[in-house]
């Protein structure tokens, strides 16, 4: 339906032409090319032009590692093999365009099971469970599922490796995060539930084994699964490092209209003839944080500004039922919430909570979670963001 929708409203409604990245089309078109834009060009726009470039040329400009590899690594893959035979008919762009509706619709398919079995185990709750995987499935958001953006891919493999943990497979789950830290920066905050449920689970034990052998397999848990879970992150941003602060290209190697684009928008490109970037000289040369405050202006208030009214507007519904369920949880039962649901999940005596559902006590580390996510958002990003980010 949202692959319909896009279709019809691209064809009916004029584009907004925004300040975004819009890189040159260079390959020759072939004679289905404009049939797929028709009906398949919604999906590309905005951040969809930055996954769609690095799955056809690779990492040509400074600002395209913001956004993480594994999805154009697997649309490119798609594109080469699956819509190999379309060769003839299609160019590499319009095959990669193919490939964003079959790996995301599948994903969406995949996602709302995957949500639904994740949550039977922490609410509890068939219902419920059923519930929270239909409300994810008609979200308005979910044109951002649909489009060339990664969020299909994060979200199945966020589900899939909470999932997993909760079924007791903590370092498959380990692995899982790691390729979420893959796909979106924000896996690395995976940690998180990787730390309280293994130290959970340890203060569990402590009636069966001595404190020095829980502590021990505590911080050798801990730090293997957050070394496998960050690890993705560190080669990326290595990778940065060694692609700007120790260039080994020339601009010749680089087509006319690519350097053209980077000549008129002030992109960087590798050059080995020119000086390294300020951001090479940091104490932690953490090119995506750099990007995040030169290219996108993210940092604490600075979206706090009057033109950004309407942006705020659009955020305000996701906002106010994320705070909504916060202070809902943690009223039901302050004490647990202030003990970080380290206790043994029983609800305080005389609760008229449920120990299922909503209330469960397995819920507070994923609203804990949820919680932070919201407020880096509110604070920190632009704020519209939130709409899927969350």
């Amino acid at each position: 339906l949202v692959v319909s929708f896009q279709a019809v409203f691209n064809s009916l409604i004029p584009d907004h032409v925004p300040d975004a990245f819009s890189p040159p089309h260079v390959a020759e078109p072939k004679c289905w090319d404009s049939l797929v834009e028709v009906i398949f060009g919604g999906l590309s726009r905005w951040d969809a032009e930055h996954f769609l470039f690095i799955a056809e040329r690779g990492y040509v400009y400074e600002h395209n590692f913001a956004f993480f590899p594994l999805l154009p690594l697997s649309l490119r893959a798609v594109a080469a093999t699956v819509f190999w035979p379309l060769g003839g008919l299609l160019n590499f762009r319009s095959r990669l365009l193919l490939s964003v509706v079959l790996i995301n619709s599948v994903l969406f398919i995949l996602n709302a099971v995957t949500l639904y079995s994740l949550g039977r185990l922490v609410l509890q709750d068939r219902r419920l469970a059923y519930y929270s995987s239909l409300l994810y499935c008609i979200t308005p958001a979910n044109v951002f599922m649909a489009a060339a953006y990664s969020e299909s891919l994060f979200a199945f493999l966020a589900f899939g490796a909470m999932w997993l943990l909760e079924k007791g497979q903590a370092l498959t789950s380990c692995f899982v995060f790691a390729l979420a830290t893959a796909t979106r920066s924000n896996g690395i905050v995976s940690v998180g539930f990787l730390l309280y449920i293994q130290f959970q689970r340890c203060i569990l034990q402590t009636k069966f084994l001595s404190y020095a052998r829980i502590s021990f397999q505590f911080v050798l848990s801990a730090a293997v699964g957050t070394a496998v879970v960050l690890l993705p992150f560190g080669l990326f941003q290595y990778y940065g490092y060694v692609t700007f602060c120790k260039p080994t290209m020339k601009p010749e190697l680089i087509s006319n209209a690519l350097l053209e684009l980077s000549e008129k928008k002030g992109y960087r490109v590798p050059d080995m003839t020119r000086d390294s970037p300020s951001w090479c000289f940091h104490q932690y040369p953490l090119l995506y944080s750099y990007i995040q405050d030169v290219y996108w202006n993210v940092g604490f208030l600075r979206y706090y500004k009057l033109r950004q009214v309407p942006n705020f507007l659009l955020a305000l519904p996701v906002t106010v039922l994320g705070t909504a369920a916060a202070w809902q949880y943690c009223t039901a039962n302050p004490w647990f919430c202030l003990q970080l649901g380290l206790i043994d999940g029983k609800q305080k005596e005389g609760s008229d909570k449920p120990a299922s559902g909503f209330y469960s006590p397995k819920v507070f580390v994923y609203l804990v979670h949820a919680t932070v996510l919201l407020a880096f958002g509110v604070f920190c990003m632009h704020i519209q963001v939130i709409v899927f980010f969350m």
